[in-house]
């Protein structure tokens, strides 16, 4: 009787070790099924050093004439799951993970394999050219930054700009950074061919626009621009120079935030007529940057995440009205309400000095999407329905703050010579960077 054999594996910069792995595999029976890893299970799991896309290491596994079928990995219970549908008899696996997956003996034979010595895929990543990365600010989110790159491999960071030399010192020292300027284009003339820019708003377009023209790869705290034509001059300088211009908003690169869009997309809830989704949070010392009046605002600091889910459920708003009220010359708090593609529409709720929860709602002609408080940093969401017996929760691990996502696929991104984010295109972050323009030039903002 013939023997069905399950395996499974990231299989990146594949090597004779993964040969070797697989060939034994295939001895132990007659039909040799391999689960590649997802690019959003990887990072599910706090596996952030993936070089290659799962469409390359698919391909790659695929062109081997003994692997009689490839299937994709996405969540942690697919093994049991795979075993039972495809009558597996053995599941096969490499001997450093020994004891691990012993609770597979319920539905199958599991034996453990001796791996080919002195060959890896973390020793492959080791000659790939590590990005050299400069931060632009030394405040809040880029002390966090630096702590979140050290949990990616692949990314050192060599130095920090600001205008303050007091300030750089103490952050090339807290963050154990060697090199610290106040001068601009020394800091761009340094080691380093990537920059993260953690500045005040008002600087966010000049910053990048001369970082891109040095030849550097920009990663830009949201909005990157206050401006949507300044926005569309960023990303057509990044295209004439082949390098890569990423918007900050790190919700888009969380695992649990992708799956939850895959689910909308398979039309489990029906046709999506309404996104609803709050951010608020008290901002109560009116001298920090939020109650700037030309530059703060709960518009300008928060709205880039409802509008986010609301763009990527429904596509780009056609029109938008606003809801706002005032205290010290800014929006303490603003409600987007956005018309979009077949009369469906987003309301985006934000505030600094005005509370709410901070939930969202996917509404579907079969059934909704509830993601709890504070939904963009999304950990967990439901699936409801009519039937209230009838309902799913999805919850997915989450490392740190949430930035280590959004700076795995960055440096994912140089590394693949990719320019364009497939978690956060071009076309979105213009669609979301529109809608705050347009807000900002009603208020006469400058």
């Amino acid at each position: 009787m013939a023997k069905t054999i399950i395996t499974y594996g990231t299989f990146d910069l594949f090597h004779i070790g993964h040969l070797n792995i697989l060939k034994k595999a295939k001895a132990h029976g007659d039909y040799l099924i391999v689960g590649v890893t997802s690019e959003e299970y990887d990072r599910s799991r706090g596996k952030l050093n993936v070089v290659q896309t799962v469409k390359q290491r698919v391909e790659t596994i695929e062109k081997l004439d003994f692997v009689d079928k490839v299937v994709i990995e996405i969540h942690k219970n697919q093994k049991q799951e795979d075993i039972k549908k495809y009558g597996v008899d053995k599941f096969i696996i490499g001997d450093d993970w020994k004891g691990k997956f012993d609770y597979l003996n319920e539905y199958c034979e599991v034996v453990y394999l001796p791996r080919t010595e002195g060959v890896s895929s973390t020793l492959l990543r080791k000659d790939i050219k590590d990005i050299h990365l400069g931060i632009i600010g030394t405040g809040r989110i880029a002390h966090r930054f630096a702590n979140e790159c050290t949990y990616v491999p692949g990314i050192t960071i060599n130095s920090v700009y600001s205008t303050n030399i007091n300030n750089v010192t103490k952050f090339i020292l807290t963050n154990e950074i060697l090199y610290g300027f106040d001068d601009f284009d020394s800091f761009l003339n340094s080691d380093i061919n990537a920059v993260y820019i953690a500045s005040p708003h008002q600087y966010h377009y000049e910053q990048s626009k001369k970082a891109l023209e040095s030849g550097k790869h920009v990663l830009c705290e949201k909005p990157a621009s206050l401006k949507y034509e300044q926005f569309k001059e960023l990303i057509n300088l990044a295209k004439k120079n082949k390098l890569v211009f990423l918007e900050g908003i790190k919700t888009a690169f969380f695992p649990a935030f992708i799956k939850l869009l895959d689910e909308v997309k398979s039309g489990i809830i029906g046709e999506v007529v309404e996104v609803r989704a709050t951010f608020t949070k008290l901002v109560e010392d009116y001298n920090n940057r939020e109650w700037n009046s030309q530059y703060g605002g709960a518009t300008t600091e928060l709205a880039n995440y409802p509008l986010l889910l609301a763009n990527k459920i429904l596509g780009s708003s056609i029109s938008s009205n606003y809801i706002d009220y005032e205290k010290n010359g800014v929006d303490s708090m603003n409600t987007i309400i956005s018309k979009h593609q077949k009369n469906t529409i987003s309301i985006s709720t934000v505030g600094i000095g005005v509370k709410s929860e901070g939930c969202a709602i996917i509404s579907g002609t079969k059934g909704y999407i509830y993601i709890p408080a504070p939904w963009w940093l999304t950990k967990e969401f439901y699936i409801k329905f009519e039937d209230t017996n009838k309902s799913y929760n999805y919850k997915y691990e989450f490392d740190g703050d949430g930035l280590r996502y959004e700076i795995s696929e960055f440096k994912s991104l140089i590394q693949r010579n990719q320019l364009e984010s497939n978690l956060l295109n071009y076309n979105e972050m213009l669609s979301i960077n529109k809608v705050l323009s347009e807000y900002r030039s009603k208020k006469d903002f400058e």
